[in-house]
């Protein structure tokens, strides 16, 4: 399925949030996630299942100050 993945269409098999995020190689630990605009917390990812066309972003933490 095509979903758009922090504003960069791709292919991905992944059915759900965390499979995607194994699938990409994102350190699942250590991002912040949505799915549709919707916060998507690290408990709830294995259930977020992925429909054609979702739009996700992951966020990793900026460091700074």
């Amino acid at each position: 399925m095509q979903i758009k993945l922090n504003g960069a269409l791709i292919e991905t098999s992944a059915m759900t949030l965390d499979d995607l995020i194994t699938e990409q190689g994102f350190p699942a630990d250590a991002v912040a996630t949505a799915v549709d605009g919707a916060f998507v917390p690290r408990a709830a990812r294995m259930n977020a299942q992925l429909a054609e066309g979702a739009s996700v972003e992951v966020l990793s933490p900026m460091q700074g100050g």
